[in-house]
């Protein structure tokens, strides 16, 4: 199939990749855009895992104030180089994790920073509600198990779905500008603040 500059630029708007990345991308798949993103994406992990051991020791911190000045959130966004933390698709993503973070609340940015009395106190919970409905152990683990799993999913960043895109986790955000930067980066922490809370 004859792979068009319009094709390539439509398929790079969709997903900040490069050119050359892009027209691959629609090659390999026939001119499929659909299967042409997700390739993409696939890609976009694997160049995440490889980056994910270099040190984020560059970056900027942005904050969001939500209308009215009664919500606000700063939130630190590394990379591994000056020149990656200066450009405009690094600085939009941090602001857009900022305003994520204002609007969804999360505890923690990974799974592995959620506090093990939190973990305990909503495990009791569920333990008790599942235990309540009369079922039997074995099953009883599995609903627990799968309440624990949808517990990550809220309240860890990166699990969330991105409010912007809920097809998306902010994960996958992630990745695909670590895919598009070449370079490794990480939410490294936050503070959201709250009149009142």
């Amino acid at each position: 199939m004859n792979i068009t500059s319009q094709m390539v630029k439509e398929l790079r708007d969709k997903t900040n990749a490069g050119m050359m990345d892009c027209k691959k991308a629609l090659a390999e798949n026939n001119g499929d855009m659909e299967k042409a993103v997700d390739y993409l994406r696939q890609k976009g992990l694997a160049v995440a895992a490889k980056r994910a051991s270099r040190a984020t020791s560059e970056g900027i911190i942005e904050c969001y104030i939500h209308a009215g000045g009664k919500l606000g959130v700063m939130v630190e966004v590394g990379c591994e180089t000056d020149f990656v933390a200066k450009t405009e698709s690094f600085i939009e993503f941090a602001k857009n994790i900022a305003m994520h973070i204002a609007a969804v609340n999360p505890v923690s940015i990974k799974r592995e920073d959620v506090s093990e009395e939190l973990l305990a106190r909503e495990k009791a919970i569920y333990v008790n509600q599942a235990a309540d409905s009369g079922k039997p152990a074995n099953i009883v683990e599995k609903i627990v198990g799968g309440k624990i799993e949808k517990f990550y999913s809220d309240v860890c960043l990166l699990e969330q779905q991105y409010v912007k895109n809920p097809d998306l986790k902010v994960q996958d955000l992630l990745n695909e500008l670590i895919a598009s930067l070449g370079e490794n980066i990480s939410i490294k922490k936050f503070a959201r603040f709250q009149v009142g809370a």
